[in-house]
């Protein structure tokens, strides 16, 4: 296996993460409550750094939540704890927004209830959009070819680095 082509360092990307935290309080200022739904796995280990980030500047509650499906061939979705998102601001969060499958296919739960805002978050975001989602706070955007993958490495609660490889 060749050397990983990083793209992002740990420390550069707990920078990227701080900074999308703080311009998640901006946006969401004077708002009672948040709930942070990250996509499994990745998804939910960023969103927890978020809320982590969040706890100093944001006045509400933040509640965070796990949301699993299946990537390739989403039918059931899951959410970690049930959540009522009536009324809720909801920030869905995922470690790559390649094509957009995956977040259009994760708020089918969200969109069987009434919530008053859906704003999405990616630490990664590619060009290439196949799928209408739009990443509201995005780390990094790159220019990768349809062949290029992006890998974010996770250990335990840290985001570890990405790395892009050719498949």
């Amino acid at each position: 296996m060749a050397d990983k082509k990083y793209i992002l360092s740990k420390e550069t990307a707990e920078k990227k993460l701080r900074r999308m935290a703080l311009e998640v309080a901006e946006r969401n200022y004077g708002e009672p409550q948040i709930v942070l739904l990250g996509i499994k796995e990745n998804g939910t280990v960023i969103a927890r750094k978020i809320s982590d980030y969040l706890q100093g500047v944001f006045k509400g509650e933040i509640i965070v939540a796990a949301l699993t499906l299946d990537k390739k061939m989403p039918g059931t979705i899951t959410v970690e704890p049930v959540i009522d998102f009536n009324n809720k601001v909801i920030l869905l969060i995922d470690d790559v927004a390649n094509s957009g499958k995956t977040m259009l296919y994760a708020l089918k739960p969200l969109l069987e209830t009434y919530p008053k805002k859906i704003q999405t978050l990616a630490l990664l975001e590619r060009t290439h959009k196949s799928f209408p989602v739009d990443v509201d706070y995005v780390g990094l955007s790159i220019s990768t070819t349809l062949d290029e993958h992006i890998f974010v490495e996770v250990e335990k609660e840290d985001v570890m680095g990405a790395w892009m490889e050719a498949v």
